[in-house]
């Protein structure tokens, strides 16, 4: 017979530990968490040592989440007592055309909701940052307030205070299928048959093996992607101290990180496009990416550019709009169902949050219409994808 649970969370990567977490904080009972693989493993998008955390988005779909998405992290740090978020503030440059026409999107979205910035020439960013090589006609943008959240550390924590408060992980436990009933749901897994009354499905790129089970039948693109971190004769001109994250704007888009983690310091492409099929995915870097963002040190940042040191892969998985997936099934209300696009380690702690509030009470206080599974580009099987915007 299956075994009853208040509520069930498949997955227990950034999102699904988050979401473990504050379902336990808000009073939940009986909570079980189910993870193909062993807890805080490196196979998922969140095994890695950072991910950029920041104001700076390109839509206020986002820039009206941020303070929130910073305070959650406050919290989970003064729980916990580990220091998840560093603070090196946040740079983007571009470079003239598309590049401009992004971060002048930024921006606006920063505008609408009274986040402040500093606009940069090309003068000012060589003068405050001399790592840089840049032309006069690249310009920037400088947010206090951008830093690096480790990602790692953050899954660790968040799996680490709900054992604590009683929620029962189960490891090496893979999901084969989901049924949905009246108010309650039953999953099978290869460990046996669990039911409960609420279900979160946080199964990241996983999540197509699912979808036809919850009757979904959007358009799911996966995409693997690579970072690299390399070795230099003057790593310590690139500490957090001394150097920020940043995003490069331009025909293509870079972004990289101060050293931390790793003995070198890493940046990668955003949405290369290496388009795969779940079962294709890959688990090492390769050097062929590694030359391609070398590169780009070599042209931008030379200090930087020594020998690659370790390649990491992680998948892209998105919605046609590349926009989160936030909500609860339009029949199922005691299910729901998030994808990152990609860009979601950031806000992991409040969304894990907002997923406990919408499993809890059935609403939240923040505004997740943007992520609605009732949206065009979910439901518009024309919708034509847009996958720059991160």
């Amino acid at each position: 017979m299956p075994r009853g649970y208040s509520h069930i969370v498949i997955g227990a990567g950034a999102i699904g530990a988050a979401t473990a977490y504050w379902l336990a904080a808000r009073g939940a009972e009986r909570v079980l968490v189910l993870e193909q693989f062993d807890l805080n493993n490196t196979l998922g998008s969140s095994g890695d040592h950072s991910r950029i955390i920041r104001h700076a988005y390109h839509s206020t779909a986002y820039t009206k989440l941020t303070h929130a998405m910073f305070e959650t992290w406050q919290q989970i740090e003064a729980e916990s007592g580990l220091k998840l978020v560093t603070t090196t503030g946040g740079l983007d440059l571009a470079a003239p055309g598309k590049g401009a026409e992004e971060l002048a999107g930024y921006q606006a979205a920063m505008d609408a909701v009274g986040i402040p910035y500093e606009k940069l020439a090309a003068e000012q960013i060589r003068e405050a940052w001399p790592q840089w090589r840049i032309g006069d006609d690249v310009t920037g943008m400088f947010q206090a307030d951008g830093g690096l959240l480790d990602i790692r550390r953050s899954v660790s924590a968040h799996t680490s205070l709900a054992l604590a408060r009683g929620v029962e992980f189960l490891p090496r436990t893979k999901v084969d299928s989901v049924s949905l009933g009246e108010g309650t749901v039953e999953v099978a897994t290869s460990a046996g048959r669990f039911s409960a009354d609420h279900l979160v499905v946080a199964a990241a790129s996983w999540l197509g093996e699912l979808m036809p089970d919850l009757g979904l039948d959007f358009r799911l693109t996966l995409s693997q992607e690579q970072v690299s971190y390399f070795a230099s004769r003057r790593l310590a001109e690139f500490t957090p101290e001394k150097f920020p994250i940043w995003v490069y704007h331009d025909a293509q888009v870079l972004y990289g990180f101060p050293v931390y983690g790793e003995a070198g310091v890493k940046l990668a492409r955003d949405m290369r496009g290496r388009f795969i099929a779940s079962e294709d995915r890959v688990f090492e870097g390769d050097d062929t990416e590694a030359a391609i963002l070398r590169a780009f040190l070599e042209r931008h940042l030379p200090e930087a550019a020594g020998p690659a040191l370790a390649n990491k892969t992680c998948i892209y998985d998105m919605a046609p709009d590349r926009d989160f997936v936030l909500d609860t099934l339009p029949d199922h209300p005691n299910v729901a169902v998030f994808n990152g696009a990609g860009h979601a380690g950031k806000f992991a702690s409040l969304i894990g949050q907002i997923m406990a509030d919408l499993m809890l009470s059935g609403s939240t206080g923040h505004d997740i219409k943007p992520f609605s599974l009732l949206r065009p580009a979910i439901t518009d099987p024309d919708f034509v994808p847009v996958f720059r915007l991160s």
